[in-house]
């Protein structure tokens, strides 16, 4: 397949404002394409080369690389280059612009050195060289980079030559999110969008929507029905609704529910084959560096050959063994002096699901026959056991154990239904699980972690910064970021201080496609980076997009009187507060009203 064909979809993706025609975009891209490089294809369409969790080596080139590999395969200057950069602000237009002005000496030149010149590539060429220049380390590697990445340019056309150097740079903006591109994958491969869910319930399984792909184009869609977990490659977790009345809970999940300590660490994935050990964090990045004591553990208190447990991985204080909060944990996000780091900040594993032992899928058992399969499986000890728990079939029970769970130092519990069809349902949001916190006891009751999509310029002392984030919920049906609320309080000198670094490079031109908002921000973001918010209540609103016309004609639902508690790294914006938990907030604060 041309590259052509590639480059020429995303410079219409990038145009695009409607989701349903992005959908059509990249319909008529796969239906372009050879079988065996639609992988290929999905992974360039997520900006990437391969899954974050394989821990492969990312590109790393460098702004000034990448401008000695233009300015070498467009022959001018690098101060030709820099200047033009400055100018134009994207590496990926300098190149576009050059190669058009360049595009006839470029030409003359390749034909009188035997050359395929500009307009050669394709898909094999690009993601193959791309991989290589991923690949190189060592002494020599800069050089093979440079050269690897000027030829590809040299043999790009202009348009090519832009979506080339963005993929390296890292600033790929298509606005395609996963839930689009299997959309278009279902519409082509099995004739209606209406199969998304096969082809979701195997991303869900096996994180790597590229192979999933591929085993799709190549195989057909019943090859994915008997796909499994496989040890290795993580699964997309199973996440849990918010409630703060434990009477609505119980009756929520059935009267009688299996309840846990929520600990306050960083949820791992644990994979186990024989001595081999890996460790995958909420967002499936491989954390298995972090945690060489977990590994350890696993080694030596999993009794299985193969197994895929879940856990919550705590910071515990070395002299008490009283648990510590979840920043503690960041002091392991290190590559070096992690052995000291070990000693310093030590933690524990409460395990809390099993979905997958011993060529055994678990994710389609109910909770009980999960549960009683982990303390199997597990020889329990202080570091490593199974999460503390009771069977709750009263609001006065599961009050108490939330209360004994705060007390000793957790954030709170999570309800878990326990009936026959309380299966894992990996990557997906139900009211099988349940989280009951303790900073859900005050103003709005439940926090909710929201997306920024936008900012607006500050003044005063806030001139020079942000003052304030637009921030909006997820609405996971239309694949959409909705807006809820514009927050500017809550925020430290230094917080605000930080945020156009923090958001320099999600910076876009125009609202973002998959961003929905009556209100005009001085600057829109791509959607990325997750704040937790609290605020005093949810009110109608006819400037906020959330929930529009579903409580009333015209008004959508917005926080009033919002506040920034925190951000949150560990959470990716498909993980952020959908509009329907925003919707069901509001009716339970309506209830609680005619209550009284």
């Amino acid at each position: 397949m041309e590259f052509r064909i590639v480059a020429e979809t995303f410079d219409r993706l990038e145009r695009e404002t409607a989701r349903t025609q992005m959908t059509m975009d990249l319909v008529n891209l796969f239906k372009q394409a050879e079988p065996r490089v639609v992988g290929k294809l999905v992974y360039l369409l997520m900006g990437k080369l391969w899954p974050d969790w394989k821990g492969l080596p990312e590109l790393g080139m460098g702004e000034k690389l990448i401008i000695k590999s233009i300015a070498m395969a467009t022959h001018v200057s690098e101060s030709v280059v820099v200047d033009l950069y400055k100018k134009l602000g994207d590496l990926g237009l300098v190149a576009e612009k050059l190669k058009t002005e360049k595009k006839q000496t470029v030409s003359l030149l390749m034909f009188a050195a035997g050359g395929p010149g500009a307009g050669s590539l394709t898909v094999d060429k690009v993601y193959d060289t791309l991989a290589r220049i991923a690949m190189a380390t060592g002494e020599g590697s800069r050089d093979l980079k440079l050269k690897l990445l000027a030829g590809l340019l040299t043999d790009a056309t202009p348009l090519e030559a832009r979506f080339i150097v963005r993929f390296v740079q890292g600033r790929l903006r298509l606005g395609v999110g996963d839930a689009t591109i299997m959309d278009a994958l279902a519409i082509v491969y099995t004739g209606s969008a209406s199969n998304r869910p096969l082809i979701e319930r195997a991303y869900n399984l096996r994180a790597d929507l590229g192979r999933i792909a591929e085993i799709l184009a190549t195989e057909g869609p019943e090859a994915l029905k008997g796909i499994k977990p496989e040890v290795g490659i993580p699964i997309r977790p199973m996440l849990a609704e918010r409630l703060s009345d434990p009477e609505e809970i119980l009756k929520k999940t059935g009267g009688k529910a299996i309840v846990e300590y929520k600990y306050d660490g960083e949820r791992g994935q644990i994979h186990k084959k024989g001595d081999k050990v890996w460790i995958f964090s909420r967002r499936l990045e491989n954390i298995t560096h972090m945690y060489p004591d977990v590994q350890e553990y696993a080694r030596k208190h999993l009794k299985a050959e193969e197994a895929i447990v879940e856990g919550e991985i705590v910071a515990v204080d070395p002299e008490t063994g009283e648990l510590r909060p979840f920043q503690e944990l960041m002091h392991r996000r290190r590559k070096y002096d992690i052995h000291r780091m070990m000693k310093e900040y030590p933690v524990n594993v409460r395990l809390f699901d099993v979905l997958y032992v011993d060529g055994e899928d678990y994710t389609t058992r109910p909770l009980t026959e999960r549960r009683k399969k982990l303390e199997e499986i597990v020889e329990a000890s202080e570091e490593f056991r199974p999460a503390e728990y009771i069977v709750a079939e009263s609001p006065e029970d599961l009050e108490k154990f939330f209360l004994q769970a705060v007390s000793d130092g957790a954030e709170g519990v999570v309800v878990k239904a326990i009936h026959g069809n309380a299966v894992y349902q990996a990557g997906s949001r139900g009211w099988l699980w349940i989280k009951y916190k303790r900073d859900y006891k005050s103003e709005m009751i439940d926090t909710v972690d929201l997306v920024a999509v936008g900012a607006f310029y500050g003044r005063g002392k806030r001139g020079g910064t942000y003052g304030a984030l637009l921030m909006a919920a997820y609405d996971p049906e239309a694949d959409m970021f909705r807006t809820v609320c514009k927050v500017g309080t809550g925020f430290t000198d230094e917080d605000l201080a930080k945020l156009p670094e923090m958001f320099k490079e999600y910076v876009i031109d125009h609202k973002h496609p998959r961003v929905d908002s009556r209100m005009e921000a001085d600057v829109w973001f791509v959607p990325a980076l997750v704040a937790e918010i609290i605020g005093a209540e949810i009110t109608l609103s006819p400037l906020h997009t959330c929930c529009l016309d579903v409580v009333k004609p015209g008004a959508g639902l917005s926080i009033r009187f919002p506040r920034f508690i925190r951000w949150r790294p560990d959470k990716g914006p498909e993980d952020a507060t959908t509009t329907k938990e925003i919707l069901e907030m509001y009716q339970r604060q309506l209830r609680k009203v005619e209550e009284a």
